[in-house]
């Protein structure tokens, strides 16, 4: 494994073209391209009938993520003095650390160990490797790379395999995913990455207007209802987030928090509520069935409000599991809640509740400091993570085994990371270059150069500590039960 580069005082101007790609870098996109198209081939190529490929813990996932996470912890046991992590990535640890903790009242204990220790191994697979690469090295772009190669397979695929249709009448191309919202949510995610790829001159440019249009053509194929409302929601509402905390300079954690704050008080006074949402544009007021799931989950949460049933030991663990023993008609079939926040509250109650709010509120305020520095990937950042955020409404994605957009988020988790320690005013007036008209013709003043020492001596500085610093293939049969948890247990 190549030793990390130390962080270079181009990255603080972050549109240095000198980006390259590390061996650390490597380890979390390795992961990433696991979850969006080795598992999804694996199991593509399963008989449909044969339910053991398709239901049981797969041996590949059992050696992949225990190697990745052995390489990680190597990396970190030898970089430990490096490693400087931000208080985000701190919230996640204690979130992390309250899961394996549940382990001693949960339902199914045996169940939430083997569960939690996987969750382990791609956190810190993920996390440790991205904190140690070099500040030069594109995560970004490696991301890009991954979905553009999904979406080039996924064409073969779409070409080759018939729509799905449902008994609520919806249809959709699922490429080599095992639903159609699958292939919408990797596509969506595409064109996003292709489009700041296009920003980047020659080959660069060409292979992202590429990409662009055949994940566009791919995204309204899947017939994804909600990938294609949010590739058109989270970019603008991502835009408006950094331009107004430009204006104002007020973190875009509290800005977006400011929207559901609204959103409680409209539907109190005025009881519009998103199922009145639902109706208006589906024509179906309960989102294709989940709000009787939803309601069956809230009920369940009032029997463990504090601590929860245990992380991931409520759906899924077997015929006496509360998910089956206490839930109405089709709802016992679920595999989640289809609801990432729900299924938070049902497993680890309010307090772990409250420890990933934290966590995810954290993440939206250090993607401010990406702005000082860039405002193009702050942009693209901000608007991936919405998009997941946002999908967690309707899906249930957070902390479930090696899901797609989980990985993907983990991802941006750790891009965010390597920003997370703010300019000073000098570094911030150096980015922004000098006032116009404000050249001198003569020699500079005595005190020049001295500032200019300091500046330097203070990005080197901060260089040097930054540097430191899935689902189940069940072939779907209804719209809402796409999705369950890719797990090794």
């Amino acid at each position: 494994m190549p030793r990390a580069v130390t962080h270079s005082q181009e990255m603080d101007g972050a549109r240095s073209s000198t980006r390259t790609f590390d061996g650390y870098a490597l380890i979390p996109i390795l992961a990433c391209v696991y979850a969006t198209i080795v598992f999804p081939l694996i199991i593509v190529s399963c008989d449909p009938t044969d339910s053991a490929c398709l239901m049981e813990a797969r041996p590949e996932s059992k050696v992949f993520w225990p190697v990745l996470a052995a390489i990680a912890v190597v990396l970190a046991v030898r970089n430990f003095s490096r490693l400087r992590f931000p208080p985000h990535i701190l919230w996640l640890f204690g979130y992390l650390a309250l899961a394996g903790a549940s382990v001693l009242w949960a339902f199914k204990p045996e169940t939430s160990f083997i569960r939690f220790s996987q969750q382990a191994m791609i956190v810190v697979s993920i996390v440790v490797p991205a904190m140690l690469a070099s500040r030069k090295a594109d995560l970004v772009r490696g991301l890009f790379l991954c979905f553009a190669l999904a979406t080039i397979l996924n064409v073969f695929f779409v070409l080759g395999r018939p729509p799905i249709d449902t008994k609520f009448a919806t249809w959709g191309y699922p490429g080599y995913f095992s639903g159609k919202n699958y292939l919408g949510e990797c596509e969506s995610i595409a064109i996003l990455l292709a489009l700041h790829e296009t920003l980047h001159p020659g080959k660069r440019r060409v292979f992202g207007i590429l990409i662009v249009f055949t994940a566009a053509v791919l995204l309204v194929l899947s017939n994804s209802k909600t990938a294609i409302g949010l590739a058109f929601l989270a970019p603008l509402l991502a835009g408006a987030t950094l331009l107004l905390r430009r204006a104002t300079r007020i973190s875009p954690a509290l800005i977006l928090l400011s929207i559901p704050v609204c959103w409680l008080i409209l539907t109190a006074l005025t009881g519009f509520s998103i199922y009145r949402i639902s109706y208006i544009l589906y024509g179906d007021p309960t989102f294709t069935g989940r709000s009787i799931i939803w309601d069956f989950v809230e009920a369940e949460i009032e029997h463990r409000p504090l601590l929860g049933w245990g992380y991931q030991s409520f759906w899924l663990v077997g015929p006496d599991a509360p998910s089956i023993v206490n839930a109405p008609g089709w709802v016992k079939d679920m595999p989640n809640g289809h609801n990432g926040y729900l299924d938070v509250k049902v497993e680890l109650g309010y307090a772990g509740y409250a420890l990933f709010l934290a966590f995810i509120f954290g993440t939206l305020h250090a993607i401010g400091r990406i702005a000082d520095r860039d405002m193009t990937r702050a942009w693209l950042v901000l608007t991936l993570a919405l998009q997941i955020i946002i999908t967690n409404g309707l899906e249930s994605i957070w902390m479930r085994g090696f899901e797609m957009l989980w990985i993907v988020f983990l991802i941006l988790v750790a891009e965010t990371a390597r920003y997370w320690k703010p300019l000073r005013a000098g570094a911030t007036r150096a980015l922004r270059g000098p006032k116009p008209g404000g050249s001198r013709t003569g020699p500079a003043p005595s005190r020049g150069p001295r500032r200019s020492a300091i500046s330097n001596v203070w990005l080197h500085s901060v260089n040097g500590s930054e540097a430191a610093g899935s689902r189940s293939t069940v072939p779907p049969t209804t719209d809402i039960n796409e999705r369950a948890p890719a797990t090794t247990d």
